[in-house]
């Protein structure tokens, strides 16, 4: 399972013209905060009831921390353990962490990311992209070893991300594409993501049971689908869907794998400290 964006996670009306694009209004600032989230299995289509890997229950939890301002750039720390019981045979145990920093402009992004599944960890990634004059994205990977990627222009970091689905949501917009890097998978990975957001909501929700500060944030439902950039006509390798507030935190989400989903409801928001620094 791939990390979630700046959930976080994660992460853009941004159409085919890149990251280059000016906007019509400055992002609103994003919220620092700590956020826990409780795994369950998520309710299931018939295609998924049909496909014999589909899992029958499901236990787990988040942790996702994110701080920063745009002058300071943005920090995020992810980590996501789940198991996952299967109808025959054993459970499935996985536990994935992400650490990154990513430059308030941008510019740059610094990610570790480590998996742990069944008692087997695949190798660590970690490395670094900078982003040229010209929009051109290079990597450096140091972890599972030393390589340089060139992965081209018109890219958008996670953080980078989540503020251009907001501006896209407060703008208007409903439907929205980009292409995203945020270091997961072997740190080579360009996804291309699809994003549906719905109209404007406000007030109590269940998420303000949890955080009530929340009920006084605009929310649009949104769902990303991610998919391969190489498999362009293939279905999406994952599909998320959540309530995304005005200040960038992820209501309870929904996760779908294709062959199965899984439910994050969250359960905890703490308010982490704010620099004070504006665009």
């Amino acid at each position: 399972m791939r990390v979630m964006w700046g959930l976080a996670g994660a992460a853009l009306a941004l159409g085919v013209s890149g990251v280059s694009l000016a906007w019509a209004a400055e992002p609103a600032p994003l919220a620092s905060h700590r956020a826990g989230y409780e795994i369950s299995l998520g309710s299931t289509n018939t295609e998924h009831r049909a496909s014999a890997d589909a899992p029958v229950a499901a236990t787990g939890l988040i942790a996702y921390e994110f701080r920063g301002s745009a002058c300071e750039g943005y920090a995020s720390n992810f980590r996501q353990l789940t198991e996952l019981q299967r109808a025959e045979g054993g459970a499935v145990a996985s536990d994935i962490s992400a650490v990154s920093f990513e430059d308030g402009e941008a510019k740059s992004l610094r990610f570790e990311i480590s998996t742990q599944t069944a008692g087997s960890a695949q190798p660590p990634v970690s490395g670094s992209a900078a982003r040229d004059d010209k929009g051109t994205i290079d990597v450096s990977l140091v972890k599972p070893g030393k390589e340089k990627v060139d992965l081209g222009s018109d890219i958008l970091f996670p953080t980078q991300h989540v503020e251009r689905i907001i501006a896209t949501a407060r703008s208007g917009g409903r439907v929205l594409d980009a292409r995203v890097f945020d270091g997961s998978d072997t740190g080579k990975k360009v996804y291309s993501t699809l994003a549906i957001i719905g109209l404007e909501r406000k007030g109590t929700s269940a998420d303000s049971e949890v955080a009530a500060k929340l009920a006084d944030v605009p929310r649009w439902p949104v769902t990303v689908s991610y998919f391969n950039e190489v498999n362009k006509d293939s279905a999406p390798e994952y599909t998320m869907s959540f309530d995304l507030y005005e200040n960038g935190v992820s209501g309870t989400l929904k996760l779908d794998y294709g062959t199965f989903a899984l439910s994050a409801k969250l359960k905890k928001l703490d308010w982490l400290p704010d620099s004070g620094c504006a665009r």
